[in-house]
């Protein structure tokens, strides 16, 4: 009797160790999700595109492993809650270390647009002061008339960094940057040939000269 009665009371505790692990971690995948969309929302994609991608991966793993669960008779979903459990700590650890990563998005995003900016008066200076004889018109004109368009691209990397989109916005302002250095230099060299065609008289005079 007392054997019947210990094997019952092990049936038991089996049972319910099973019953343990076959129940939904429902509270778990709703504590992991309400996390990670909470990083999500904060601009995760925009400033942490790694742990972004990272916690989808981990919180696709174990709905995939809940899905296998689901489809046995004997269910354990340990595993599908240590995944839910990571993916939650992941999610508030990286959450808390956003801000910076933001910030310094930011930073680099305002530095950008100021180099911009910077080109783009160099390059208009420069063509204040280039050469307008008859040869190099038409040539200041187009010039005059691409840096206008870049400039006025300016317009887009700020409505991009008021809008907190500061990858685009770094991107945006370091093209407009590699446009006006380019005018600028192509510039700088008209003017150095002006130079040398104005200087190689006097050196064929002074060679002259010389003999």
């Amino acid at each position: 009797m007392k054997s019947v009665l210990k094997f019952m009371a092990l049936a038991m505790v089996v049972v319910f160790v099973l019953a343990g692990c076959g129940k939904q971690p429902t509270e778990e995948l709703k504590a992991a999700k309400t996390s990670v969309d909470s990083f999500i929302a904060d601009g995760a994609e925009k400033y942490d595109a790694e742990g972004a991608k990272s916690l989808n991966s981990t919180m696709q793993a174990a709905q995939d492993e809940i899905k296998v669960q689901d489809a046995k008779f004997f269910k354990d979903y340990a595993k599908a809650k240590e995944l839910l459990v990571k993916a939650k700590a992941d999610a508030d650890k990286l959450k808390t270390e956003l801000a910076a990563k933001k910030e310094e998005a930011k930073k680099n995003a305002l530095a950008a647009q100021e180099a911009a900016i910077a080109s783009v008066g160099e390059a208009k200076a420069l063509l204040d002061k280039a050469p307008k004889g008859k040869g190099e018109k038409a040539d200041i004109e187009a010039f005059k008339a691409d840096l206008k368009g870049i400039e006025d691209s300016l317009a887009e990397v700020k409505t991009a960094v008021d809008s907190e989109d500061y990858n685009v916005a770094i991107q945006k302002a370091n093209a407009i940057k590699d446009k006006a250095t380019a005018i600028s230099d192509q510039v700088k060299a008209a003017m150095e040939k002006v130079v040398e065609k104005k200087a190689a008289p006097k050196k064929v005079a002074a060679k002259k000269a010389k003999k």
